[in-house]
């Protein structure tokens, strides 16, 4: 190659990392891009479940197979789906009071799959923080409802955060303490 490019090196063309901090930084931006890739498939999942009444399964396995994400990537979005639907009575419990104006019924599906989505992951990813949720929830309707949805997810979201702890949390707490 005429460019100086060595194939051999696992950075693209042009990077080159002058420390470990920078190859953290490359490993933290292709696994933030890969989350969201999952999240996004998990709306998708999800919204074909609640607005088409597709079962979950068909809606789990058309999309995965239609789907780029490998690895973790794909099991992350499988869990997203499956915690959230596991869960979804209890989510939407906690955030039925959080937007009186705007019922979860009445809310549009996209708008209501990512709340769910969201909160399903505060209260159970670990390894993501509550904030990172948050705004990858705002990024997900800004871009596939409007502006105004971002807005709205942000605040019922931030509503979410100051509910009290539910016992799975807190018991997730304790145990990880023994």
């Amino acid at each position: 190659m005429g460019d100086g490019c060595r194939t051999e090196l696992p950075f693209p063309c042009g990077l080159k990392p002058k420390d470990r901090t920078n190859n953290y930084q490359l490993i933290t931006e292709i696994m933030q891009k890969e989350r969201r890739s999952a999240r996004e498939l998990a709306l998708n999942i999800l919204y074909q479940i609640d607005a088409a009444g597709l079962p979950m399964e068909e809606a789990l396995q058309v999309a995965l197979n239609q789907s780029s994400l490998e690895g973790e990537a794909r099991v992350f979005a499988e869990s997203l789906v499956r915690g959230t639907l596991g869960k979804v009575g209890e989510i939407d419990e906690r955030l039925r009071g959080l937007s009186p104006d705007w019922p979860l019924k009445r809310q549009a599906a996209v708008d209501r799959n990512i709340l769910r989505l969201a909160a399903f992951e505060i209260d159970n990813v670990d390894s993501v923080p509550d904030v990172v949720s948050i705004n990858e929830a705002v990024e997900m309707a800004k871009k596939f409802s409007t502006a105004e949805s971002g807005k709205f997810i942000n605040g019922v979201l931030a509503a979410y955060l100051r509910l009290p702890k539910t016992k799975t949390e807190v018991e997730k707490v304790d145990s990880a303490d023994s």
